[in-house]
């Protein structure tokens, strides 16, 4: 293919998803999860559009653009880029998305120099960008400088490592069965809730959040850009107060998402030192997405990565029947994180990849 026959436009973000100019969002949901679909068999882990319209209509924390790849009038692939708002953040987070039967042709390449081009001329000097595999060994397998964990090689890898990407880490996505027997998950919060003792007490509501704690919410979810295992990845540290919280809400739950949270607080302190947040979308029989969860530095050793867990997947049941399947993404050296997973269930479906390049 000559490549000077595509076009690539702007990605037109719609006050709507039935306005007139909607069409567009509407195919970015769509090939979103095509993608996912063709990549790992996994098309419910990517938001449809409905899902990811209020992120893209509030730049306040984070700006989001894309750019269409046309042949003709045919859409052949996209390209996403994330900027957050951070004052020192040096990073654009790019994601490509094209179909199998466009890889190869050229497509991958323009829009990945598109997005680096962009990414400088939004002041950064850092692209980070991931991609998805699925759990197979194959006669290509490659390791993260992390040393942990490793993954098939693929187009996409190869096409990153031609353009100058480093391969920084490997994410497992696990899935846990919701209709298993609980009763795994009663036993180990009753012996987590004992071993972290009296200084430790459970938080949990539904969002929004109420208002006395968002500014406990704030700080502990600032603490994931920090605290949570990311190799080298650059990651701006984030600056969170109670009126980010309400903005973020608004965002995950406009189109009728239900999002859970569960959180310790440190009794003689105060602080909330750990959290878990569970999110489905307006369609409850559909796939659970654990979001952040984290227990901060100084409070680890406690248990209470299993508290947070185990108390809003057991809570989760309840309130959200039909959901049959929880899924979860935790960098491979996370072995603290991983080994809850694992013992209360969860088990490895796909694995991600987290690639950046200095530009």
């Amino acid at each position: 293919m000559n490549t000077s026959t595509l076009t690539i436009t702007p990605l037109a973000v719609p006050r709507a998803l039935d306005a007139e100019d909607a069409a567009e969002f509407r195919a970015y949901g769509e090939l979103n999860r095509q993608i996912c679909e063709e990549l790992v068999g996994l098309p419910d882990i990517a938001p449809d559009a409905a899902q990811m319209l209020a992120s893209w209509q509030d730049p306040s924390d984070t700006l989001q653009t894309g750019f269409v790849a046309r042949l003709g009038t045919e859409i052949v692939g996209m390209i996403t880029l994330s900027y957050a708002q951070e004052a020192d953040a040096n990073a654009a987070e790019a994601d490509l998305l094209v179909p199998e039967k466009h890889w190869g042709r050229g497509v991958e390449d323009a829009l990945l120099s598109l997005a680096e081009s962009e990414a400088r001329a939004h002041g950064r000097s850092l692209v980070q960008t991931w991609t998805l595999h699925r759990p197979m060994e194959s006669d290509r397998m490659i390791t993260p400088r992390t040393g942990w964990g490793r993954i098939p090689a693929i187009p996409l890898s190869d096409a990153l490592v031609a353009r100058g990407y480093e391969f920084e880490q490997v994410e497992r996505n696990s899935e846990l069965d919701l209709r298993s027997d609980p009763a795994p998950l009663r036993a180990a919060l009753e012996s987590a809730k004992t071993a972290a003792g009296g200084d430790y007490r459970v938080l949990q509501w539904m969002a929004p959040t109420p208002p006395e704690f968002r500014d406990g919410y704030a700080a502990i979810l600032a603490r994931l850009s920090t605290d949570a295992p990311s190799g080298d990845m650059d990651f701006v540290a984030e600056e969170w107060d109670a009126e980010r919280v309400v903005r973020r809400e608004r965002r995950l739950t406009g189109a009728g998402q239900a999002l859970s949270i569960v959180a310790v607080q440190h009794v003689p302190s105060g602080d909330m030192v750990a959290y878990n947040e569970l999110l489905v979308g307006a369609d409850r029989s559909g796939v659970t997405h654990q979001l952040g969860t984290l227990v901060s530095r100084e409070h680890r050793g406690h248990r209470l990565g299993t508290i947070v867990k185990c108390a809003n997947l057991l809570r989760w049941r309840e309130l959200m029947p039909l959901t049959p399947t929880v899924s979860t993404f935790n960098a491979e050296e996370n072995r603290p994180m991983l080994s809850i997973n694992e013992a209360i269930g969860f088990a490895p479906v796909s694995y991600a990849g987290a690639w950046q390049k200095r530009i």
